[in-house]
């Protein structure tokens, strides 16, 4: 029973993250589970009638671009960008024991915006610190069906589909009253499709791997803008450093055992669930891969040259749960940052959250 509340509060930790709005100018997929990663998808979903809170704060500090460097790229459409930050709230619950859906509701801000100008071709040209844009975000949401439970090889598969709705913001402008270019909006004002699949293995009692997939399908929303497809690949090692360990993918049935490992998603019989020993105590030690492919925006059907690329990260993380209560840390480190033409690029990343999961 312990292992089905770290499996859950480790799972909301993952649709917390979601589809982060970084990922409008940067990487930023999410997934874990009971012992999963945070921002690796995992297979394994709530049980039918499990509710899960999570709130928490997703932190990507970027290598600014120079005044040279921007100066050189006069109406190039080439920006600098200092942060960008999401404080974000989501819940998700379980249908079945096998299908698990979530919402996540967003607040988005970037700092740090610079762009070089040159109002005159008689003035030599200038940096124009343009400030910071926040508001409210787009939601998203998402589900997973997990269509592959094997108890004897401790395997764990599934499907994962949702949609990002243009609930954002997108309408900020900056101190010379000037509208802030698409990409720099709260929201994007587009439609998004989200397909993939994830798959969860335990290895031994401590230690589990998880992979997944996804997709991002965009569409073209404000300022006549395509922001740009993206696809995530993502994979994660969990292992227990203390606290109950199970030679099972992730028992949570106080009858039968039934596999659970992964983060964001066979058919089983539901028994009555029982509340958690007091005094539960337990901590994931993680590393993950994260990347993201992200394609060039499209601003009226023509492509901007200084967009797009792939990111990879190495994250290392940690994650303690006490009863239903689960908190967790990760930090990300650039190992490949391939971008298109001139950009602000990743230099660290953070995520830090806390959750909890409430039995029916």
């Amino acid at each position: 029973m312990a292992n089905r509340l770290r499996f859950a509060a480790a799972l909301i930790g993952w649709i917390t993250i979601g589809v982060s709005d970084a990922s409008a100018h940067h990487p930023g997929i999410g997934g874990i589970g009971g012992a999963g990663g945070i921002f690796t998808i995992g297979a394994g979903t709530l049980d039918e009638g499990q509710f899960a809170f999570s709130t928490y704060v997703d932190y990507l500090r970027l290598k600014q671009l120079s005044e040279p460097t921007l100066l050189a790229n006069v109406g190039n459409d080439v920006h600098g960008l200092q942060t960008v930050e999401s404080y974000a709230v989501a819940l998700a619950y379980g249908i079945t024991n096998d299908l698990t859906v979530s919402v996540r509701l967003p607040w988005v801000r970037r700092t740090g915006i610079l762009e070089a100008v040159q109002e005159d071709p008689a003035d030599p040209a200038a940096v124009r610190d343009r400030s910071s844009t926040s508001g409210f975000g787009d939601v998203t949401l998402l589900a997973w069906y997990r269509f592959v439970n094997n108890q004897v090889s401790r395997t764990q598969a599934a499907v994962l589909f949702g949609v990002k709705a243009p609930t954002g913001t997108t309408d900020l402008v900056n101190r010379f009253g000037e509208l802030f270019d698409a990409e720099f909006q709260p929201g994007s004002g587009s439609w998004d499709g989200l397909f993939g699949a994830a798959l969860s293995q335990r290895l031994t009692s401590a230690l589990s791997l998880h992979a997944n997939v996804l997709a991002i399908a965009t569409g073209t929303g404000t300022q006549n803008t395509n922001l740009g497809n993206r696809f995530h690949y993502n994979a994660a090692l969990s292992y227990r450093v203390f606290g109950e360990t199970t030679n099972e993918p992730h028992t949570h049935d106080p009858r039968k055992a039934y596999a659970h490992a992964g983060r964001s998603h066979a058919m089983v019989t539901k028994a009555p669930t029982v509340a958690a020993p007091h005094g539960h105590i337990a901590l994931d030690a993680l590393l993950e891969i994260n990347g993201e492919w992200h394609d060039r925006q499209r601003i009226a059907g023509i492509s901007d040259p200084n967009s797009g690329g792939n990111t990879i990260f190495v994250s290392p993380g940690l994650r303690l749960t006490v009863d239903n209560w689960s908190s967790y840390v990760l930090v990300g480190i650039p190992v490949v940052n391939d971008y298109n033409g001139v950009q602000a690029t990743p230099a660290w990343r953070t995520l830090v959250g806390v959750s909890a999961v409430f039995e029916p």
